[in-house]
């Protein structure tokens, strides 16, 4: 049974039901709005925890909306699981379908390709948005600041200049994470 009372439960599935409509990009674009809603304004978890979840989503195989129920699963068990999951995957899976099926047959028309320009700006800043937001434990610790700035600046050098798939890039942070450089 879920630690949290059903009004709770049913807040949390509405949090995630409208971020759904705000995750151009994927779900990790809205992960700022869900560190605000867990973490400061509703204290379910905590800096840590949350950014470890996403970490450990992250790391596993499979899609990268897995982070959703894992920082469910951390509130609220599994039904903390089942309401982050299903209000995040309802409302963009119905709109998805819909407008794609639209948009498929009116693909060439002037407004379409123009919307569809239009959202590769919008993903972008809300990506950054969230690696600012994970890298903040890391940059706030004067300890691990200049490495952390280091390897930052590294993998955004990796990534704007090679096509090297991101898991390497996961591996070192890893590797040096676990040597203690960072």
């Amino acid at each position: 049974m879920s630690s949290l009372p059903l009004a709770d439960l049913f807040d949390l599935f509405l949090r995630f039901l409208t971020l759904s409509l705000l995750s151009i990009g994927g779900a990790m674009s809205t992960a700022p709005e869900m560190h605000r809603f867990l973490v400061a304004e509703r204290g379910w978890l905590d800096d840590a925890e949350f950014t470890t979840a996403i970490a450990l989503a992250q790391a596993a195989p499979g899609p990268n909306v897995l982070f959703v129920p894992v920082l469910g699963f951390q509130v609220a068990g599994v039904f903390g699981a089942a309401a982050a999951l299903f209000g995040i995957l309802l409302p963009s899976t119905l709109l998805s379908l819909g407008a794609s099926r639209w948009g498929a047959q009116r693909r060439n028309t002037p407004a379409v390709r123009a919307f569809t320009a239009g959202l590769a700006p919008v993903s972008v800043g809300l990506v950054f948005a969230t690696g600012w937001l994970l890298s903040l434990p890391f940059i706030a610790a004067p300890e691990h600041r200049l490495g952390a700035f280091a390897l930052i600046a590294a993998t955004m050098a990796v990534t704007l200049k090679t096509r090297m798939a991101p898991i390497w890039m996961i591996v070192v942070g890893a590797a040096v994470g676990a040597l203690g450089w960072i």
